[in-house]
């Protein structure tokens, strides 16, 4: 990963930080449960891209004897961490907007208004820095936190402007329900992605006896077992197996191994262990033998 990115992902997180300081510290004046929802959610944002620029420095680190795999999991630890502590915040907002659904307090529309449209410029900023096109998982998932949280600040501006010209202060603690519902639903994801790796679980879109078939096909390949398909780290899928194949000369087999490593890499596999073995039965062999005796009985019965 080059140094532009993570010198993107740096300033997105002072800016992201000034935005949350600017709207816990305008929700408090203006009584907006709104505000200080959505500075929940910039809160989450900020988890978000400094996890993501944690994941990114730590990537850069080669496998030691500590790590043979890498490091790429502690970057996940920290996902799962920030995923439960999204749907934390998240029921947080729905009890205190419960209570204010019941007791609507007096809310200064004209500080949430300022703040909000502050924070809707600084997430608009913080898009531009980031940008839209992205080959890496970790810089895409930053960028997407910053766009759910522009829709927010654009949500607060709305029930803003609705409590200025109306007077409805209720739609305060709509706006607040509707951004808790979209940190339930990111943290949720977040956990869901996280623990799928952590359980060693096949990665989306890979199937072990679709693999299987596949390297099967091969016209070499006897028989392939034993595979197993998990993920190193976010993004990163790995593969294992057995395959067997006629009595031959290793270096005959090692160009069988290369084939099914281009396959596999194909499918967007990089990091294969595959173990060659001898399908052909040896007449000495005691399982052979057995086979031949029953086969012999069978015959004669």
């Amino acid at each position: 990963m080059d140094n532009t990115s993570i010198k993107r992902l740096g300033w997105s997180l002072v800016v992201t930080l000034i935005i949350f300081v600017a709207e816990v510290f305008g929700g408090l004046l203006s009584h907006s449960l709104s505000l200080l929802s959505d500075a929940g959610h910039v809160l989450t944002d900020a988890f978000a891209l400094g996890l993501s620029l944690i994941a990114l420095l730590i990537m850069r680190r080669p496998s030691d004897y500590k790590a043979t795999y890498g490091y790429q999991r502690i970057g996940l630890l920290a996902a799962l961490i920030n995923g439960i502590s999204l749907v934390i915040i998240a029921l947080f907002i729905f009890i205190e907007a419960y209570k204010r659904f019941q007791s609507p307090p007096e809310i200064n529309s004209s500080v949430m208004l300022t703040i909000a449209a502050a924070g809707l410029v600084g997430n608009l900023i913080m898009a531009w820095i980031l940008g839209h096109k992205h080959h890496d998982l970790n810089m895409k998932s930053a960028w997407l936190h910053v766009l759910g949280d522009t829709i927010s600040s654009a949500g607060v501006i709305v029930a803003g402007l609705i409590i200025k010209f109306t007077g409805w202060v209720l739609a305060d603690t709509i706006a607040s329900g509707i951004v808790g519902c979209m940190i339930i639903i990111g943290g949720s994801r977040v956990i869901k992605e996280a623990l799928w790796i952590l359980l060693d679980l096949s990665p989306s879109g890979f199937h072990p006896e679709d693999l299987a078939k596949a390297i099967a096909d091969i016209p070499e390949v006897r028989n392939v077992h034993d595979v197993h398909i998990w993920s190193i780290g976010h993004g990163i899928p790995a593969f294992s197996g057995h395959v067997q194949v006629h009595d031959q000369k290793i270096s005959e087999a090692d160009i069988i191994r290369k084939q099914i490593e281009h396959l596999l890499a194909h499918q967007g596999i990089k990091h294969a262990v595959i173990q060659m073995e001898c399908a052909d039965c040896c007449n000495n062999e005691i399982y052979c033998s057995l086979n031949a005796t029953d086969s012999h009985l069978g015959h004669n019965h």
